[in-house]
């Protein structure tokens, strides 16, 4: 296994989110999109200029997607949403089919045929009451469920195997995905990892995987989340390569540049200690490093 030392990794974005989550690289417009799910707010950076421009909002916005109409796909608290950019105009697409005093979207994505795929997080955390529901421009229906934090969607380069974890319990599973219907089957355990005991120093444990992506090879990189680190796996599940980050919470990477070479990581400073953030003044930005394997291009919302 390669071990990379946090010198590769450089601040990409200083501004620092409370809870950073989704990055997405715009394949369009060239520029990266992310949400701070409780400064319920869409950010936008722009690296050839190093223009900051951002959308604000009234509830928790907690990933987004391009659509091919040019408008931008939210989920947010409250239901599915086509953001104009331009004029910040919201349309609702799709209420919510949970109570969102308990439960509220989470990680999303298109798969390669465009239909937008989105979990939620079970609030209590008491219960695997999350779900995995997919948007195919008419109507959400739920494909998955029995999880509590509803995260890592991923698809592999062929688009024939679907990616979806349990952050709670340490767990990131694989399904077989059938391109042209989007049904699942074939769930089984990509990667575990071991749960956090009481009392454990943060020092020792490794992390619980949140949000991830796939590159060109078919490796999956997962944002371990109070691991202060990026596992890359391979299609076996095996960690090929750590990377070590300057703080300790990642939350999600995303392929962007021009190459699809730059890995950026939001991050998130939500909660920590303030003994940790002293320490770690990076926390809540977005981070980078420069990867040798392009990752794959995000598909466009239908």
């Amino acid at each position: 296994m390669q071990r990379e030392a946090d010198s590769a990794v450089r601040i990409a974005v200083a501004q620092a989110s409370l809870l950073g989550e989704s990055p997405l690289w715009h394949p369009r417009e060239q520029a990266l999109y992310w949400c701070d799910i409780p400064g319920h707010r869409l950010n936008r950076f722009d690296p050839s200029s190093g223009g900051l421009s951002h959308w604000d909002f009234e509830t928790d916005v907690a990933s987004c997607a391009p659509m091919l109409d040019g408008g931008m796909l939210l989920a947010m608290r409250d239901g599915l949403w086509r953001l104009d950019l331009a004029s910040g105009e919201r349309k609702r697409l799709a209420r919510p089919t949970y109570d969102p005093t308990q439960e509220r979207f989470n990680d999303g994505k298109c798969d390669p045929q465009g239909r937008f795929w989105v979990g939620t997080i079970y609030e209590p955390r008491d219960a695997a009451k999350a779900t995995l529901h997919c948007w195919n421009g008419d109507k959400l229906v739920q494909r998955a469920g029995g999880v509590t934090v509803a995260n890592g969607l991923a698809w592999s380069p062929n688009g024939r195997t679907m990616y979806w974890s349990d952050t709670k319990a340490h767990t990131i599973y694989a399904f077989d995905f059938e391109p042209g219907t989007g049904e699942l089957s074939g769930q089984r355990v990509f990667a575990r990892f071991p749960l956090k005991q009481d009392g454990q120093p943060l020092e020792d444990y490794g992390g619980r995987p949140d949000g991830a992506a796939v590159d060109a090879e078919g490796c999956y990189w997962v944002a371990m989340f109070e691991g202060q680190r990026l596992l890359r796996l391979s299609p076996a599940g095996e960690i090929v390569r750590e990377v070590v980050l300057p703080v300790r919470c990642a939350t999600m990477p995303c392929f962007g540049g021009h190459d699809l070479k730059t890995l950026y990581v939001t991050t998130s400073r939500e909660k920590r200690p303030a003994a940790e953030l002293a320490l770690q003044p990076w926390a809540g930005c977005v981070l980078a490093l420069e990867v040798d394997v392009p990752g794959l291009p995000a598909s466009l919302a239908s």
